[in-house]
């Protein structure tokens, strides 16, 4: 199963399948879709963490629906990482353990990863005889750039913790549990709930939109139309007005004392 717990405005979605190294069948990758959904749609949700029960984080995908997959079955089965990697909320991957195949790239499709200390990152599609899938040269080698990305899908090169942040595939790795490094995704995410949630969802798609761009100039075209709404939204008043009131009264930033 997926089990979806809301914490504050964080969604936290994990694969709950320890017995198969919570490995993706097509109901699991259908019903982590659906959750990604369901989050998308609650204006109380901000912000998504995606994980598994202990030990693996993700296996890949289940074997036997892989060998017997044609087109559509492995659409289906791409279906729940790539509705991460769509989502319009902020995501983020809390990996405690081995993302191996379909479950690599389920931690790629998060924008930002973390590790626990028994993190690996395997590609293993060309050990199993398999052409990657799922979009994985493409995101692979715009997380660890080319040479790194040919040395795991290629010569099928282990990531762990420790070397997978060196390669800036994970953003920090966390001791302790994994209780800790859900906590860890938790308090990484609490910025984006206490900002205004289209605000969020603005700023992660100008984030998209100028990733593709080639010059500075175009970012600023693409992000002056949001950033317009934004100065003309209630929420800017009312914080503003906050912020002026904190520096008056010498507490806030900026404040002559």
């Amino acid at each position: 199963m997926i089990r979806s717990e809301k914490h504050g405005k964080v969604t936290v979605l994990t694969i709950d399948a320890p017995d198969t190294r919570n490995a993706l069948t097509l109901d699991l990758s259908a019903h982590l879709a659906a959750e990604v959904a369901r989050a998308e749609a609650d204006e109380g949700v901000h912000a998504v963490v995606v994980t598994g029960t202990p030990p693996a984080f993700c296996a890949g995908a289940d074997l036997s629906a892989l060998g017997e997959a044609k087109e559509a079955g492995l659409r289906a089965i791409y279906e729940g990482f790539l509705s991460v990697a769509r989502c319009k909320l902020p995501t983020i991957a809390a990996v405690g353990g081995a993302a191996v195949g379909a479950g690599l790239n389920l931690a790629l499709a998060a924008d930002v990863r973390l590790a626990g200390p028994r993190a690996k990152f395997v590609a293993r599609f060309l050990e199993l005889g398999l052409h990657p899938g799922g979009g994985m040269t493409w995101m692979l080698q715009r997380a660890v750039g080319r040479q790194r990305a040919i040395a795991m899908t290629l010569f099928g090169e282990v990531l762990d913790a420790a070397a997978a942040e060196a390669a800036r595939l994970t953003m920090r790795t966390i001791d302790g549990d994994h209780g800790k490094l859900v906590e860890a995704a938790l308090a990484l995410a609490a910025p984006a709930t206490e900002a205004p949630r289209e605000l969020v969802i603005a700023t992660k798609a100008s984030m998209r939109a100028t990733a593709a761009e080639p010059d500075h100039e175009a970012a600023v075209n693409i992000e002056i139309a949001p950033q317009l709404e934004s100065l003309a939204s209630p929420e800017f008043a009312e914080r503003l007005s906050a912020l002026h009131s904190r520096i008056s009264r010498g507490i806030g930033p900026g404040a002559i004392k």
